[in-house]
């Protein structure tokens, strides 16, 4: 997966939601590496692993023009600067923004399902059970969207 991308880009989302569910290894898994800029790790707000690479971005302009959160306005930025890349985002505005620049993104349920298209979790449905003993919040339609293409609806 690595090789098709310079760099892979994870925002604060994932992070988060990846270290409350005990999965954050997952990224390394996929990736090897994983790349974020230092707005998102003082969003994170906790140590990153030695296999995050953080680096900085001039992200200002960005984020007056797409009207997004600092951190995705700066994950844009560093994808913008490091073609090809792959960005994993979240929130909905910033993937549309994403989009609309010809990015390439994902958000945490897509690694969830490549996870287990590449045989390292057995299964989703168990990682989302995880998921909904969080705060996070998804919809009905979209849990069974990814149940649907991971087989196991």
């Amino acid at each position: 997966m690595q090789a098709e991308y310079e760099i892979v880009i994870a925002d604060t989302t994932c992070f988060i939601l990846l270290d409350k569910i005990g999965e954050f290894n997952l990224l390394k898994s996929l990736f090897g590496k994983v790349t974020t800029t230092t707005v998102i790790a003082e969003e994170f707000g906790s140590p990153l692993p030695e296999w995050i690479i953080v680096k900085p971005t001039d992200y200002l302009q960005i984020q007056v023009m797409l009207d997004i959160d600092a951190g995705e306005a700066s994950a844009i930025s560093l994808a913008m600067e490091s073609k090809p890349s792959l960005l994993i985002l979240d929130d909905h505005k910033a993937r549309l923004a994403a989009e609309r620049m010809h990015l390439n993104y994902t958000g945490t349920f897509g690694l969830i399902l490549r996870a287990k298209q590449n045989g390292i979790i057995p299964s989703v449905a168990s990682i989302i059970v995880k998921i909904q003993n969080t705060n996070f919040h998804y919809s009905q339609s979209v849990i069974n969207e990814i149940l649907r293409l991971a087989g196991e609806d």
